[in-house]
């Protein structure tokens, strides 16, 4: 469908990225639904692999200089063009404050990334949406504030978690509206949005777009741990970072019985990889893994079409760090398979008890161990759970009503509905 609307710039922090599916498949469906995009990235790509949905958007890519000195004449560029500009005065006041709060090289690398984005974004542009409320959205916001566009955000999960309550509620102030994908981030996030406007942060869960998943296997084998030449096929997914709780998965695992065999296959990249595997040889299961590393989603959705279950002990990470709804448990879901998964964060909005799939407390590996156990031997269990589970996603998590929601925004916000808000004064105007 070609576009009529007014494009709308969307800042990342990364593009493509293999751990963001959510991300491209929203720039997707709105893209077919008549909006246009323009993509801004904080980073280079780092991935090898690229998801099918990230080529078939339309947008292409503008890459920020990620450090300011590799790119010195656009840097200079955009300083010089900022000099023209009438909102230079009132950015400048704002980005004073936020450094006396946050004195780092990276709140300066904002400013010239925004810098840069003010002057080479194209002037059709008038309203800006950014992905994460922490470095991506100051970029936005000081960007938007320079040119005198509007901006709002989807916040998802270390980003609500790790960033400073300060930063937020000014961000949330600045902003038109914004939007997360769980209920304990909307509620974290309204605390702190302006008084007497708690609306202004809603709830919009991600879903799945299902015409991009096949229908789940029809048949599984009925494994059930008891034979060494057809073990019990486990999976994960995820970045190897602290707060999937891969560690706490390798612990359980060394607590299984001998007796039950098993197979576990872990997808995904992240920097305790190496730990892991260490770890993972420590205990003696190395030649019951297979670390297959970052997988384009083609490929992660056959690993889960001949797994038996699914497992990802979310807990809270470094720094307070966590994840929201893990978009690879839905997926998992589409492919009928139960999930083993924590009562943290927002994982039990989607896992209900003996509903869904199995939940132990987060970092367990005790109780993690013993769910293991009873699904690896309980085929008929499994098949309950896996099918309450593709039930779920199908009926509870709509995708088309998340881009439903998203496009009524965007298009109240090109329409100058917005326009109240945005002509109020933000913080920085008013000098607080």
């Amino acid at each position: 469908m070609s576009s009529t609307r007014t494009p709308i710039a969307i800042v990342v922090k990364g593009y493509p990225r293999l751990s963001e599916t959510f991300i491209a498949q929203e720039v997707l469906a709105l893209e077919q639904a008549g909006f246009a995009f323009e993509i801004w990235s904080l980073r280079q790509p780092t991935d090898g692999a690229v998801h099918m949905l990230n080529r078939q958007i339309k947008a292409r890519p503008v890459y920020l200089p990620e450090y300011l000195h590799q790119a010195p004449l656009r840097v200079l560029a955009g300083a010089v063009s900022a000099l023209k500009r009438p909102r230079l005065f009132k950015l400048m006041g704002l980005f004073a404050r936020d450094l006396r709060r946050d004195f780092s090289a990276s709140r300066g690398r904002r400013l010239g990334q925004a810098l840069v984005m003010a002057r080479e974004l194209d002037p059709a542009v008038s309203h800006i949406h950014v992905h994460f409320l922490h470095t991506p959205a100051s970029v936005a916001r000081y960007a938007a504030l320079l040119t005198g566009r509007t901006f709002s955000f989807s916040a998802h999960a270390k980003d609500i978690w790790t960033t400073t309550d300060w930063e937020k509620r000014e961000k949330i102030a600045d902003s038109l509206w914004g939007v997360t994908c769980t209920r304990g981030g909307v509620e974290a996030l309204q605390r702190l949005a302006p008084a007497g406007d708690p609306e202004r942060v809603s709830l919009l869960y991600h879903g799945l777009d299902l015409g991009r998943f096949p229908l789940p296997p029809a048949v599984r084998p009925p494994r059930d741990g008891s034979s060494a030449e057809a073990p019990v096929e486990i999976v994960t997914v995820g970045r190897a970072v602290a707060k999937k709780g891969f560690d706490d998965l390798l612990a359980a695992l060394a607590r299984l019985p001998p007796s039950l065999h098993w197979r576990l296959t872990h997808i995904g990249g992240g920097e305790l990889r190496k730990a892991l595997q260490a770890q993972a040889e420590s205990l003696g299961l190395s030649n019951r893994i297979t670390w297959r590393g970052a997988l384009a989603q083609s490929d992660v959705i056959e690993a889960l079409r001949m797994a038996d279950l699914f497992v990802l002990p979310c807990k809270e990470g470094e720094g307070g760090d966590r994840d929201g709804l893990p978009n690879v448990i839905m997926e998992a879901a589409t492919q009928a398979l139960p999930i083993l998964s924590t009562r943290f964060a927002g994982v039990p909005e989607f896992v209900r008890e003996g509903e869904e799939g199995l939940l132990v407390p987060p970092s367990d590996p005790a109780a993690l161990a013993e769910g293991l156990r009873s699904l690896a031997e309980d085929p008929v269990l499994r098949h309950r759970l896996g099918a309450g589970a593709y039930r779920r996603v199908r009926e509870a998590f709509s995708f088309e009503a998340g881009i439903a929601a998203l496009a009524g925004k965007f298009d109240a916000v090109l329409a100058g509905q917005g326009a109240a808000v945005a002509s109020a004064p933000t913080l920085a105007e008013q000098g607080s």
